[in-house]
């Protein structure tokens, strides 16, 4: 595979350094790819620049992903308004135990093949440099006119910017190209890859390597991600979807990809997956002669569920939502696990009752009409069972004398109730 032209097609490529394709082409090369530690688990912002060290590895190359414990101090103005918080090593050291878990489940880091991917902490060649060693070493080959001209520099010492550039931020850039000439004097790595508004500290490192070894670098950007509707990709109403099923579970992971537009689906299968140009082509085109059955949108979801969470999570998911939406079963519904079962039904109306009130079951419309008040009263229920409007568990109740006991417990804590086709409400026996 060329690696560069893998992303063209994908349409993801934004910048290239002179001479990068042609050292590609000429040999095994090693890159790296900088991880912001600032969580314990990365979000999709992140998946971007995952499948671009992956796709770099299946081309024959070599990957390194590098964990910014030591920038993680010092914080990226890169695209920022204003000065983040710092973080201490505690807090540093767990988001990268984190992030190293989940970039696994990516990367090839532990087979005998000659490419396999190295994991680094710039932390780990940065706590020992000391403040006077680095301005002497490093400072000295770059100069204070070069780094005035960086974008990022300059957005923040714009007169009508809200807050100035700290010493300690605009060093980013220099910490950032030391971490590139360690690695290409300590591994070889002569290639750093990230996202467009890194072009600038990428481009440093470059320029700090010939300066101090004349060695051989170069650069490699791919576009940052967005929305058709110019909006940030990767943030919902409820803030970022995580990789980690703990803070997005896979139904909610799920969702979001299902969800997307017609046209933000059609770049995200590119992106995002590894089917290839025919594959594609031929989704788009059958979702162009019937939008109206999301083909393209179930490929997308069904493809980035599985590789980030499993085949497992991701046939889960898909019975989850039918069950929401109205053709799932009592069976489906109890094979659940607990968190899918609460992604679900998030925000349905919830009643408390007490485990020991199933101990001699219960009269459904004593349930629903007095322990719980779901229902107003006695008679609306009885008329929306005679109706057939009432389920219990994705079952229709039909009789109203039913005796409802602890067997009906999902999960052993559970009891879903639904009105109509859309109306939920979730019963917790604790």
């Amino acid at each position: 595979m060329n690696f560069v032209e893998e992303l063209k097609w994908r349409g993801m490529l934004h910048d290239i350094m002179p001479g990068t394709e042609e050292q590609l082409q000429k040999e095994m090369t090693t890159a790296y790819v900088g991880f912001d530690p600032t969580a314990e688990s990365l979000h999709i912002g992140s998946l971007a620049p995952i499948i671009l060290l992956k796709r770099f590895q299946l081309a024959g190359h070599k990957p390194i992903a590098l964990v910014g414990g030591a920038t993680g101090m010092i914080g990226d103005p890169s695209g920022k308004s204003q000065e983040r918080n710092l973080l201490n090593e505690d807090t540093l050291e767990r988001n990268l135990n984190g992030i190293k878990k989940q970039l696994s489940k990516f990367i090839d880091f532990d087979s005998d093949s000659e490419n396999k991917a190295l994991m680094v902490n710039n932390y780990d060649w940065m706590k020992e440099l000391t403040f006077l060693e680095f301005i002497r070493d490093i400072g000295k080959h770059i100069t204070v006119n070069y780094m005035m001209a960086k974008d990022s520099v300059k957005k923040r010492l714009n007169p009508d910017a809200k807050a100035g550039m700290s010493f300690t931020e605009f060093t980013y850039q220099l910490v950032q190209g030391y971490d590139f000439y360690w690695l290409n004097q300590n591994v070889g790595c002569k290639l750093q890859m990230g996202g467009s508004d890194q072009w600038g500290n990428i481009t440093t490192g470059t320029e700090l390597i010939r300066r101090k070894s004349n060695g051989e670098a170069f650069a490699l950007t791919i576009p940052l991600i967005k929305k058709t509707d110019g909006t940030k990709f990767g943030k919902t109403e409820t803030g970022n979807v995580w990789l980690d099923p703990n803070l997005t579970s896979p139904y909610k992971f799920y969702q979001f990809w299902l969800n997307t537009t017609d046209e933000d689906a059609a770049n995200y299968i590119k992106i995002f997956t590894f089917l290839n140009k025919e594959e594609i082509d031929a989704l788009i085109g059958e979702h162009q002669e019937a939008p109206h059955a999301r083909s393209l949108q179930k490929k997308l979801a069904e493809e980035i569920t599985t590789m980030v969470h499993s085949r497992e999570e991701y046939e889960m998911a898909v019975e989850a939502s039918q069950i929401l939406f109205g053709k799932g079963t009592a069976e489906q519904l109890r094979k659940l696990n607990e968190s899918t079962f609460l992604s679900v039904f998030e925000g349905v109306p919830q009643f408390q009752i007490s485990k020991n009130e199933l101990n001699d079951g219960i009269n459904v419309i004593d349930l629903l009409a007095d322990t719980t008040s779901i229902f107003p009263s006695k008679g609306e229920l009885r008329r929306t069972i005679k109706g057939n409007g009432l389920s219990i568990n994705k079952e229709k109740v039909t009789n109203p004398d039913l005796n409802i006991d602890a067997e009906y417990l999902i999960g052993g804590k559970y009891i879903l109730a639904q009105k109509g086709k859309k109306n939920y409400f979730l019963i917790i026996a604790e």
